[in-house]
């Protein structure tokens, strides 16, 4: 396999949207093409499916990741442990299912064999026969649980092996009798038909899946034949796919093949484990995947080589999302009928691949695409003059790479443009410079009425390689190469290099020689990871450094951790360039600021002109989720192509990025007609309704959460049209009210502790848990009644053994009681670090003037009520509380 490419450092990153500047091309007559990405909107492939969107063990529990982060990625199936089973911390079948659900989930794929602890699973008894026995009795109390949860049953599909040619059926000391089923199926066949007809007897209605096996051998057209002989064929088909995009392909093809020689099926399909650590994080290589996947109709999950609970390397922290997020959001908003895409290289990974949608209903094509550096013509042929027009409306977006930890903001505006339909029917916009380790985003509507273009969210950037910088002083090291096609194991890196050396006791100066085109305040970004279980990271949490521009203005920034080397996330800060040549130093020491702790590598740094800061973010309504109404292209004056009419009780849906928890103003642009509602993530807001009787713009104040937040916007009256949704980050209307966690009462053995540096002025309450007597009760003021927002500003580095390479942090959780009411209980993902301070807001009732609010925890028992943990996977305790904030959730 050819070696990735990447951007070279200081290379421009703007000249994509240089290119799309000039405006797309219409027809196809052009000399010395590019490679090119064809899309055939004439060619129907089928109904849009969905089915990358998958997860196995994405979701730890309610709220770990948020509902918006599960809804927002379109999440489709989740494959998950057995209720209780000590595999891993969190992720319990039950547990998961509601909220999973309630966020438009699909399915839940249970791994009964999880009940069992270790890989292979020591499933225990004197012989196969008698472990066989133990297994269907604990099958039989799996049925019998599920069937307890009303209509969410209805979502559960059972998987009652997992890799049974390596496991239980295979070779080893934990096997069935010793002999693999690809070389003697019987037992496993046997197996199979009694658990089968086990299940099927305690719940008729009952979905099962299978085999389940690490890939697609040739000895599943056997079970196939044996099942349909027997009658205990399987609902879904499921395999592993930890190949390639274009194994699936083939395997698909391969199985379907099967069905028709054996009689069986169709049956629906869940690859349900999919790509590997080089893959995961990256939208320009994930891409690849869900373009195999979308094209085969079929479900798949992502594979779970890190972390439980966050979406496979897509969430940050519970409702951040990074760039894989943002590549399933807008996968997810995908729409209508899939057409033919033709890759320059058909069904080769690391190459430019992509998929494409047309929705009639709409007049709307998307297309997503990535994984090729350098340029290619994107041409859509065949475009329907009755649907489009003779002119279309083209936005072009970027969703980059932000890390496995690093959080990202919307897809980048690269371009919009109108372009004329060539004599030949077709449209050509041309992509220069692309990078490798991002996807891109065009989104095709009817051009003739469009407003006038929107300009690109950024000018001018650039990325600037760490290894490629100057390094002077102790303890350097060049690491690599990390992840490539040849070494999938590894982590994605940028360049492929990274470099170590500022650590506690190293002198080390790193310097990043930039050039800067104009005068102005500039956002840097600093990619960088230290392992939060490696030493001299253990004694402080982050690793700090100190940053200069040309050796002055330091500014102290604490870089990201993550569960183990080579995890990137990202630092940002701003700088103040004059136009030219400057040097950027990272420095393990400083003269004014002190000297780092702890150990860093360093990727790469991010410079971009923060030109667009005062500018608001842009969310245009046509290309929004809609429900029960469809966008309109024939308003004249609208911002983008089209605007959305809301009739009584139809909506659309934002998906809105905060980089913080806090105030910001939305304005929401229409063109009148009538009013509409507002829900802020759940919550409806408590103001006027948006709208009017003519062309106006509402503006309001909203607290918007951390990262992802669903904005709703429901027609309530009349019908009005709605042209956009415009943020800004802003302060002054929702005033917090700040309480330090040390002020409140402490009892029992919870205690305020000075152990955490990072801690607001080093104090926070530790050890709150383990029995309600441990407690911290803070007595809170609300200006006025009515809905708040709850930050909590919290640390958590609970960690449980764990059986292999998944490292198995563990969620801990608050009792939340608001004025003595009931507890809602609160789960907080690790921060890696005690000393790692996170925040995490939830919705509150308080009254006017003081309220109390009681933070509890202990550890709940099994689902059944009557046993509990044995691996220390439940924790009995809340995480340490810094301090708390309360916010109005809105206000006119």
């Amino acid at each position: 396999m050819r070696r990735t490419k990447v951007m070279a450092a200081g290379a421009a990153a703007t000249a994509v949207l240089t290119a799309l500047l000039a405006g797309p091309t219409s027809g196809t007559a052009r000399a010395a093409q590019p490679e090119r990405l064809d899309i055939d909107l004439a060619a129907d492939t089928g109904a849009f499916h969905g089915g990358a969107s998958g997860s196995l063990y994405g979701i730890y529990g309610d709220g770990v990741p948020s509902r918006n982060l599960i809804e927002g990625m379109h999440l489709r199936t989740v494959s998950t442990k057995a209720q209780d089973g000590p595999q891993h911390p969190g992720a319990d079948a039950l547990e998961i299912l509601p909220p999973f659900v309630d966020s438009r989930g699909k399915d839940v794929y249970i791994y009964m064999t999880d009940i069992y602890r270790g890989f292979p699973y020591q499933w225990p008894g004197a012989d196969g026969p008698a472990r066989l026995a133990d297994f269907k009795e604990k099958i039989t109390k799996q049925v019998r649980q599920v069937k307890i949860m009303g209509d969410y049953r209805k979502h559960v599909v059972y998987v009652p092996f997992n890799e049974p040619e390596g496991n239980m059926f295979g070779s080893g000391r934990w096997s069935y009798d010793n002999v693999s089923w690809l070389d003697r199926p019987e037992q496993f066949f046997a197996a199979w038909k009694e658990v089968h007809h086990l299940i099927k007897s305690l719940d008729p209605d009952a979905r099962i899946a299978g085999p389940n096996t690490s890939q697609l051998f040739d000895q599943v057209k056997g079970f196939l034949a044996y099942a349909k002989s027997h009658d205990v064929v399987p609902d879904v088909m499921t395999w592993h796919e930890l190949s390639s995009p274009a194994a699936v392909r083939t395997s698909v093809a391969r199985y379907r093949s099967w069905e028709r020689e054996t009689g069986v099926g169709p049956l629906p399909i869940n690859v349900n484990e999919y790509g590997h650590n080089y893959h995961l994080s990256v939208p320009g290589q994930v891409v690849q995947w869900v373009s195999a996947i979308e094209e085969s109709k079929i479900d798949a999950d992502l594979a779970y080589w890190n972390m439980d609970g966050n979406l496979n390397d897509s969430a940050v922290e519970a409702n951040k999302g990074n760039g894989q997020w943002w590549l399933f959001n807008a996968y997810g908003q995908m729409s209508g009928r899939t057409v033919r895409v033709t890759a320059p290289h058909p069904n080769a990974q690391y190459t430019l691949q992509g998929v494409a949608t047309l929705d009639a209903g709409k007049r709307q094509s998307r297309a997503i695409f990535g994984g090729k550096s350098g340029d290619a013509d994107v041409v859509f042929r065949n475009v329907d003059p009755k649907l489009f027009g003779t002119t279309v409306h083209a936005t072009v977006q970027e969703i980059p790479w932000t890390g496995q930890v690093g959080d990202s903001a919307q897809p980048l505006r690269l371009a919009e443009r109108k372009a004329e339909v060539g004599a030949d029917g077709s449209v050509t916009l041309p992509m220069r410079d692309m990078n490798e380790m991002s996807a891109y985003q065009v989104i095709l509507s009817p051009g003739a009425h469009a407003g006038a273009p929107a300009t690109p969210s950024v000018s001018w950037r650039k990325t600037y390689e760490a290894e490629n910088a100057t390094y002077t002083g102790t303890g350097y090291s060049r690491n690599g190469p990390e992840g490539t096609p040849s070494d999938v194991g590894k982590f994605a890196t940028s360049g492929t290099y990274n470099v170590g050396g500022l650590r506690t006791g190293s002198n080390g100066v790193l310097a990043f020689d930039v050039d800067v085109p104009q005068d102005g305040t500039y956002d840097l970004s600093v990619f960088a990871n230290s392992y939060n279980q490696y030493g001299l990271v253990k004694e402080q949490g982050p690793t700090n450094v100190f940053l200069r521009v040309d050796g002055k203005d330091p500014q102290e920034l604490r870089l990201p951790l993550g569960y183990k080397w080579v995890v990137w996330g990202h630092t940002d800060t701003t700088v103040r360039l004059t136009a030219g040549r400057h040097r950027i130093t990272l420095a393990a020491q400083d003269p004014e600021l002190g000297s780092t702790k702890g150990d860093a590598i360093i990727d790469k740094l991010d410079l971009s002109l923060r030109d667009a800061a005062a500018r608001p973010a842009v969310y245009e309504a046509e290309y929004t989720t809609v429900s029960g109404t469809r966008p309109v292209h024939t308003h004249a004056g609208v911002s983008g192509p089209g605007a959305v009419p809301l009739g009584n009780g139809a909506s659309t849906t934002f998906w809105v990025h905060s980089p913080a928890d806090g105030e910001a103003t939305v304005s929401f642009d229409h063109l009148g007609g009538g009013l509409a509602s507002l829900a802020v993530n759940g919550e409806t807001a408590n103001m006027p309704a948006v709208g009017g009787t003519g062309k106006g713009t509402n503006t309001v104040k909203l607290f918007l959460t951390g990262g992802i937040n669903k904005i709703t916007v429901t027609g309530t009256s009349g019908a009005p049209v709605l042209d956009r949704l415009r943020v800004t980050k802003s302060q002054g209307t929702l005033k917090p009210t700040v309480h330090q966690a040390e002020t409140g009462s402490v009892t029992g053995a919870a205690k305020v502790t000075t152990t955490h540096t990072f801690a607001t002025a080093g104090k926070a309450v530790s050890d709150v848990g383990n029995g309600k007597a441990n407690a911290l009760t803070l007595d809170v003021t609300a200006a006025r009644a009515g809905r708040h927002a709850l930050t909590i500003r919290y640390s958590n580095a609970e960690q449980a053994p764990a059986t292999h390479y998944n490292p198995d942090p563990v969620a801990r959780h608050v009792d939340l009681s608001v004025n003595g009411a009931a507890n809602r209980r609160v789960l907080f993902p690790t921060t890696f670090h005690f000393n790692n301070f996170w925040e995490l807001t939830v919705p509150v009732t308080l009254r006017q003037g003081t309220n109390r609010l009681s933070f509890t925890a202990d550890e709940l028992p099994d689902f059944n009520g009557d046993t509990y943990n044995q691996y220390d996977q439940r924790s009995p305790y809340a995480p340490v509380i810094d301090q708390v904030a309360l916010t109005p959730l809105s206000a006119p």
